[in-house]
């Protein structure tokens, strides 16, 4: 009885005219191929992207990849990611104060200096970083050379040199396990 009752208001419906603009182009009202692609497409493509980038860039790991999930020692005694350690047992270590000219285009030189302190995962790897620390110093300043004045403004400049730089060190001080960078100072001027 409802079919029928339905099938009456459209009937009731196309001998007013009103309902036949709602039909449109889409035939039985379904979404054509191009909305298809805007609506459904795009937005599963781009969700796929950024939880890619968010995978890649560690947000859903908990930090880079490099240290051990099941909490395995190393061949030192120490735990593999170095965070099993008690609180304070983290170790500082200051780099030499670094001058460099920034890259620009003018006339104008710019300069950049920075001091900066590596904190490692313990006391022993002091030895460790000193043994490598040209290596260290050499990334550094052929990263820091390339910089613009611009690339540094802002707080979102600075993590982005943060990020760069532990990067960075985190390669050429192998075997030394660097946890962070620490900036001193940073002055471009």
């Amino acid at each position: 009885m409802a079919d029928e009752d339905d099938e009456e208001d459209y009937e009731d419906d196309d001998e007013d005219g009103e309902d036949d603009d709602e039909e449109g182009e889409g035939g039985k009202g379904g979404l054509s191929g191009k909305q298809t692609v805007l609506f459904v497409a795009l937005p599963v493509a781009l969700l796929i992207g950024i939880g890619a980038w968010l995978f890649i860039s560690g947000v859903f790991s908990g930090g880079d990849g490099d240290e051990a999930a099941d909490g395995t020692v190393a061949e030192d005694g120490s735990e593999a990611g170095g965070e099993g350690a008690a609180p304070g047992a983290a170790a500082f270590y200051e780099m030499p104060e670094l001058l460099v000219n920034l890259n620009t285009t003018g006339r104008r030189s710019s300069f950049l200096k920075i001091k900066v302190s590596l904190e490692l995962a313990s006391q022993a790897e002091v030895a460790k970083l000193e043994v490598v620390m040209p290596r260290v110093v050499d990334n550094f300043q052929v990263y820091l050379r390339e910089l613009r004045a611009e690339d540094l403004r802002g707080s979102a400049g600075i993590h982005r040199l943060r990020e760069e730089l532990l990067a960075r060190v985190k390669v050429a001080a192998q075997p030394a396990v660097v946890n962070d960078v620490l900036f001193k100072e940073i002055l471009v001027q």
